[in-house]
């Protein structure tokens, strides 16, 4: 069964961003919930169904505490341990398909920042933690290794990766990290997980966002313009660790082929692209993965400046997580539907109307969804 258009997204939330002393988890992600049914016109009482996201320590709980806090009893819950906002948003499209809900809010809070929440620190012994293995820099940075070596990426290439989610956290409210970043600065930095520096890795952060979502049907009800759930694809590689060139991932492409079929639809029609990005290796993989460039070609297609405001791609308009917050690529949906929507003043991208959002559980699953103001 298609779900192409059958679902829409109709309000987002986002709170301030950063250290938000005094505020718990579930308390952070129920600020987002009300400033999303605020947008979209509803009280609690219309929300049938939740999906709450539990992505580490210090993040928001199961949906029966945020349920509890929000004052409602949906027809539908649920909570993912790895939500990242792409599963959470395929679980919310599926539950509406489905009829168990037709009014579905996700939520995500966390509180990692004040908590001082280490964030390298194992959550269990292995062969892996043993050897330093504690941290995604550890992975992306083998991955980088291999990509350079393969064909022969330099650092001012994948450079162009930071520095230009920088400029567009510049132009965003919401983002943490404002300050410049030019090329010469960021080349001047140590490798802080060789071949990584300090702004290819994502700093853990205070905050809270949230969407709603319901039925294409419903969705013109709604007072802001609908962003429709143009197609969507999830692909595992539960077995990946064992492939020789795992580090790469190149399942991923599975996921692509998956998602554009899913939507009809293909690289040339995407008009902004959002990559979740704890380090930026992922957005490099996702730019050749998704075909946006030949694979092996990232670094050049970055150097000739795509990604950057103004550019023929922007990427990560909000600044990613590596410049504006770390909520697990939550944000990232935000933006889009704001982007969407004509909504981001300075950084808007003119003439919006398509935009893709990829994540991954780092080496087990990955995920896509494709967005858009039209239907067709």
């Amino acid at each position: 069964m298609s779900i192409r258009n059958k679902a829409a997204i109709v309000a987002v939330g986002a709170t301030e961003q950063g250290e938000l002393a005094g505020r718990g988890a579930d308390e952070v992600a129920v600020d987002a919930v009300r400033l999303a049914l605020a947008e979209a016109g509803l009280d609690k009482c219309d929300v049938d169904g939740l999906i709450t996201c539990r992505s580490n320590m210090n993040t928001a709980g199961v949906d029966t505490s945020v349920g509890s806090l929000l004052g409602i009893n949906p027809r539908y819950s649920a909570t993912l341990d790895y939500g990242t906002c792409n599963f959470s948003l395929h679980l919310a499209v599926m539950a509406i398909s489905a009829g168990l809900a037709e009014t579905v809010v996700l939520a995500y809070g966390a509180t990692q920042r004040t908590a001082k929440l280490d964030f390298g620190v194992p959550m269990g012994v292995d062969l892996g933690s043993a050897s330093g293995y504690v941290h995604i820099a550890g992975p992306a940075g083998l991955a980088l290794r291999r990509h350079k070596h393969l064909y022969g990426t330099t650092d001012e290439q994948f450079g162009h990766i930071a520095v230009a989610q920088r400029q567009w956290a510049r132009l965003n409210p919401l983002a943490i990290f404002t300050k410049p970043l030019p090329m010469e600065d960021y080349l001047a930095k140590p490798y802080l997980v060789d071949p990584l520096r300090r702004d290819d890795i994502t700093m853990i952060s205070d905050g809270g966002a949230a969407l709603v979502v319901t039925s294409a049907d419903r969705a013109a009800e709604f007072p802001g313009t609908p962003v429709y759930v143009r197609g969507i694809a999830e692909v595992s590689a539960l077995n990946g660790g064992r492939e020789p060139d795992n580090v790469l991932r190149p399942w991923i492409a599975d996921v692509a082929r998956e998602v554009y079929a899913s939507a009809g639809l293909g690289p040339r029609d995407i008009g902004a692209l959002y990559v979740q990005d704890p380090t930026a290796v992922w957005v490099l993989q996702m730019l050749e993965y998704y075909g946006f460039c030949p694979v092996g070609e990232g670094g050049r297609f970055l150097a000739e400046g795509h990604t950057y405001p103004g550019g023929r791609l922007p990427v990560n308009t909000n600044g990613g997580q590596l410049s504006e917050s770390y909520m697990w690529g939550w944000l990232h949906l935000v933006e889009a539907v704001r982007q969407l929507r004509g909504e981001c003043g300075e950084r808007q991208v003119p003439g919006l109307e398509t935009a893709m959002y990829c994540s991954t559980m780092t080496f087990t699953k990955g995920a896509a969804s494709i967005i858009s103001t039209s239907k067709r």
